[in-house]
């Protein structure tokens, strides 16, 4: 048989193994295997290969410089020849200049288990579970913020290998940022002047550094002033909130210096600093703002002098809201007390120059009427403790239970309901949200699950949590959702009891869970985790209804599994830190 090798190739042959042996390309055309001897131009050059490169070969041919073309094939060597004489080449560059050292934390260590917890924690940020099936296993991404402040409580400083995934925990999640950045400390403020991806734990950072960095831990008082003429807005908002924590008239008294120098919209961020620690000293700047030539600014500063007890404000808004209510005392005839006393109600027929100084609003949003706009405005505004003498020395429950004629009640009562918000008043809150069984269609103040959350917040917290408990047991979970985000976490047995409760009858009812998700969720974080043991006999999978909905049960099995073991991985979580043991 003959021989089938080439007698132009191989071993053995005179150009096999020359360095600049011919080589075939794709286009046919002949070249050294080797890079053409192109002139070295320098970076001119490389950016000529690089575009060449990406062009590709058929839109931007390349020649060697005897005019042969050059395929693909010739183009890549020489680009690879060239990236080796760019890197052989290299001048190192001047050492720069190396970071101060970090700054010393006096805080205690972490105990080791709990140091594992966090990198855990840190490492499974992302969360959920392919196909959006959230599976039996804790969600730990839900997890951080508790673990972030009970560690606070404790007053751990972070471990420095961990701070980097730490702050880009934060970077990612602003919900994160007060706990971590205390938490970091400030060797997380140090370590983020060195990646421009963290500049926002510098942000968030120098205002406390200002109103801390003075002898004896407070303000100094040079920094504040530079960081609030020099800083951005945001730096100086978290300047104004934390003066204001700590010393309510200097922070006041800041802000009045450059007050009538700042944007309208700043004026009102800034503005709105003041509701922490607001008191009776903050009256006369606010009346002042009353002035403000922007409206979004004279309508917070009323909010905010409506808050306080005995001003200015608060008396001539009384004077006009009282003008607009009258008690009939027997003629009206009205449900649920015919014959009985009524309140009839005369809303104002114009906004005048006066109104609109203090704070009301004279356009109405679209689909609301001028005349129950300026209403609600001026009831909102008025000290409630005016409406007793008004009216005959009654109880805020006897005033919100008298009929009020031609269909104002509901505005009547929801802008009651923002007055007891903002004015803090316990009595007016437990009037206006009735009794947590009666029906909320027929409830007598308000039937709005947010404005009923928000009474119930104004209530301590015991009695939030029992109020909500009667509520769920009575009604289920269906307009339960808002009242459970304003009861305090753990929330107390009885509260905890009721939404499992109700939570077992949903899955007895045949249902999907995932109507329930919400609460769920909320159950996971706030449930107490000592209630982990009592909840194992709801996580097995029980025999479907006829009428279920298919596969049911199983779905509320895993809902239950997830809840009890994210109950006891919270109890591990609170046990780990407690503990100084390895």
């Amino acid at each position: 048989m003959s021989s089938t090798h080439s007698p132009t190739s191989g071993p053995g042959h005179p150009d096999h193994d020359h360095p600049h042996a011919t080589a075939p390309d794709p286009t046919g055309a002949r070249h050294p295997a080797g890079p053409p001897p192109w002139p070295d131009r320098g970076d001119d050059q490389w950016d000529e290969l690089v575009t060449r490169a990406l062009l590709g070969t058929d839109r931007r041919p390349a020649h060697a410089p005897d005019g042969t073309p050059c395929g693909p094939t010739a183009l890549l060597d020489a680009a690879a020849v060239h990236a080796v004489r760019r890197r052989a080449g290299l001048q190192p560059a001047p050492a720069g200049v190396l970071p101060e050292r970090a700054p010393e934390d006096p805080r205690p260590p972490l105990p080791p288990a709990a140091r594992r917890r966090l990198a855990q924690l840190l490492a499974d940020r992302t969360g959920g579970s392919p196909g959006g099936r959230r599976g039996t296993a804790p969600d730990l991404t839900e997890l951080i913020p508790q673990w972030l402040a009970a560690a606070n409580r404790h007053g751990y400083r972070a471990p420095a290998a961990l701070l980097p995934p730490l702050l880009d925990a934060a970077r990612a999640r602003t919900d994160l940022r007060p706990h971590a950045l205390v938490f970091a400390g400030p060797r997380g403020r140090w370590l983020a002047g060195l990646n421009t991806d963290w500049r926002f734990a510098l942000r968030d950072g120098a205002p406390q550094a200002a109103v801390r960095g003075g002898p004896d831990g407070g303000a100094d008082a040079d920094a504040v002033r530079a960081l609030w003429e020099e800083g951005l807005f945001t730096e100086r908002i978290a300047l104004l909130s934390a003066v204001r924590l700590r010393d309510p008239d200097a922070a006041r008294d800041l802000l009045a210096g450059s007050w009538a120098t700042e944007r309208a919209e700043d004026r009102l961020m800034f503005l709105d600093t003041l509701r922490a620690k607001l008191s009776g000293a903050d009256e006369d700047f606010l009346e002042e703002a009353l002035g403000d030539r922007s409206r979004n600014v004279r309508a917070t500063a009323a909010e905010l002098l409506s808050t306080l007890p005995d001003t200015a404000f608060g008396r001539r808004m009384a004077a006009r809201a009282v003008s607009c209510i009258g008690l009939d005392r027997g003629s009206g005839g009205l449900a649920p007390n015919p014959g009985g006393p009524s309140l009839v109600i005369e809303a104002p027929y114009e906004c005048d120059a006066s109104m609109q100084r203090d704070g009301v609003v004279a356009v109405p949003p679209t689909g609301k009427g001028e005349r129950s706009w300026w209403f609600g405005q001026l009831i909102e505004s008025t000290p409630l403790a005016i409406w007793s003498a008004k009216l005959g020395g009654r109880t805020a429950r006897e005033v919100v239970g008298l009929p009020v004629a031609d269909d104002w009640a509901a505005d009547l009562h929801a802008a009651w309901c923002r007055a007891a918000v903002r004015q803090r008043d316990q009595e007016w809150a437990r009037a206006l949200l009735g009794l947590p069984t009666a029906p909320p269609s027929d409830a007598t103040g308000t039937d709005s699950p947010a404005e009923r959350s928000k009474l119930l917040a104004t209530l301590p917290r015991d009695e939030r949590a029992s109020w909500a408990a009667v509520f769920i047991a009575a009604h289920g979970l269906s307009e339960a959702f808002q009242l459970l985000g304003v009861c305090t976490v753990p929330w107390a047995p009885p509260l905890g009891r009721a939404v499992v409760d109700a939570l077992d009858i949903a899955r007895e009812a045949g249902s999907y869970p995932w109507s329930f998700s919400g609460v769920m969720g909320l159950a996971e974080r706030c449930l107490d985790p000592r209630e982990a043991d009592r909840l194992e006999v709801l996580t097995t999978t029980e025999d479907e209804r006829e009428d279920a909905s298919p596969g049911a049960g199983g779905y509320w099995s895993e809902a239950f599994q997830r809840l009890v073991s994210t109950l006891r991985l919270r109890a591990a979580m609170e046990a780990e830190l407690e503990s100084a043991g390895p």
